[in-house]
Order: structure tokens, then sequence, then C-alpha cells
């Protein structure tokens, strides 16, 4: 059985996981491809034994997202939860330059993703280094940028909406701080909404709000 999830930001991909185990009473819970805290959008969850077994068929499908970035920016996590640094000139950027930057991240490619992400380095997570202050270095993955769409670009309030359709195990907020290397402004990611993880779609996911103990199995797929 399987259950497409809108997350909604602040919980943890975990607290969904926890959510559905009290709803449904199933310990054997999971899920294909966590989303950080402040991201939403779709998660698709396996519940029982059988579904979770075959979780993996999920979790290497390409992905699509809905992005915020704000320019002018840089942090430590690449996005609006760590370190922000002192803002930075924007002003030079225009539609057409955006867009043209847009263009040289399409196609495969090799991206070195976050000090602040789930990696393991020696048995450790990065984020946990990272954390406590220690140096080190994360290894490139391959990935491919299949569509990098500019959806707006608003000067007054510093942001830019990007589309993305990408292969599993891309970070956007490593192409977040790219681009904004890229333009020489800096950028961070502000808003991150899945909006697609193979063929499903986010417009048939349910808010985790309007599940109960009784409904659950109404919107299993």
């Amino acid at each position: 059985m399987f259950i497409l999830i809108n997350k909604p930001p602040g919980p943890t991909s975990h607290d969904i996981i926890n959510q559905l185990r009290r709803l449904t009473g199933e310990k054997r819970i999971g899920h294909a491809g966590t989303l950080d805290p402040f991201a939403e959008g779709l998660l698709i969850c396996a519940i029982g034994r059988e579904s979770t077994r075959k979780i993996n068929n999920f979790v290497k499908l390409d992905k699509g997202y809905l992005a915020t970035l704000k320019l002018g920016l840089t942090s430590d996590t690449y996005d609006c939860t760590g370190h922000i640094s002192e803002p930075r000139g924007y002003r030079h950027l225009t539609k057409k330059l955006i867009s043209a930057a847009l263009q040289k991240f399409i196609g495969e490619q090799f991206q070195t993703p976050p000090a602040f992400s789930a990696k393991k380095i020696n048995g450790k997570k990065a984020y946990q280094l990272a954390r406590q202050g220690k140096e080190f270095s994360l290894k490139p993955n391959k990935i491919t940028i299949y569509k990098l769409q500019l959806k707006s670009y608003s000067p007054r309030a510093k942001t830019l909406k990007i589309e993305v359709c990408c292969s599993s195990g891309t970070y956007i907020r490593s192409l977040a701080h790219d681009l904004g290397q890229s333009l020489g402004c800096g950028a961070i990611l502000e808003k991150l909404i899945r909006t697609q993880i193979g063929q499903y779609n986010l417009k048939k996911a349910v808010s985790p709000d309007r599940l109960t103990p009784d409904n659950w199995r109404d919107f299993v797929i």
C-alpha cells in the first residue's frame, strides 16, 4: 500500500512517518526521498512490509520541483535555515542574464552536495560534522537536470522562482548556491515544493491533516 502525501513545511519527513504509524497502527512505514523540514510537497509513503520492500522502485525516479531563491545572500546550509551572510549586490541582473545562467546547468553534470546533508563520511552524517565545525569534503555526484526554467523574477523582493526537472540525487539547495555563484551575487533556497516523483504528481496527494484512523485507506494507491 502506498499513499501520496502533501507534506507541509515544518515537520520532518520522519514526523510524517510517525503520524502515519499512529493512524494506521502499522510500524513498517517508509518514504521515497526525504524532504527538508522547511520544504513541502510530494512524499510517497509505503505502508506495510511488502510495500516498504518495494520503496526503492520510487527512490530512483526523476523528480520535479518549484523553487524560490533569494538573491544577494549566501548560507552555510545553502538555504534560509542556516547562517546567512551580509547582503551582496544583485541589481545588475536581468531576466535575460538569469535565463542564460540557468541554461548552463541543464544536462548531465557533477554536483557537490551541501555540507549540511545526510551524506555519510566515515560512518557519520555530513551535517553532524558540519555542526561540530569540522572540515571535510564531499565527493560530487553525477546528476542530470532535464529542465530548468525561470518562472518569475522580482527585483523588488530579490527573489526568482524556477521550475526544475532532474534526476534522483540532485540537491536543489546546491543548485541554488551554484546558480548564485554563477550570477555573481549569491543565492539561497528560500522555498521548495516537490511537485513530481516519476509519474506521481502532487495534485493527487493528500494533506496529512485530512487523514484519520477511519479514512486513510481511502487514499491508498
